[in-house]
């Protein structure tokens, strides 16, 4: 018993597990903002496109 609580208390210890768990929560948090950045801009980019292409006379669009 007193084995296993030696493990823990160096697992608790050790610098290793935290600091990969925090780069991954990081990378996680990268990933979301960056999901929703471009989510939001290419929503902006289609609307506007969507726009320059209703406001072109109906000739000049596919020619």
């Amino acid at each position: 018993m007193k084995g296993f609580i030696d493990r823990a208390k160096d697992f608790l210890q050790s610098e290793d597990g935290p600091t990969a768990t925090e780069y991954a929560v990081m990378l996680a948090l990268i990933i979301v903002a960056a999901i929703g950045s471009i989510q939001l801009v290419g929503d902006k980019v289609s609307t506007t496109f969507t726009e320059i292409s209703a406001g072109l006379p109906s000739g000049a669009v596919g020619s």
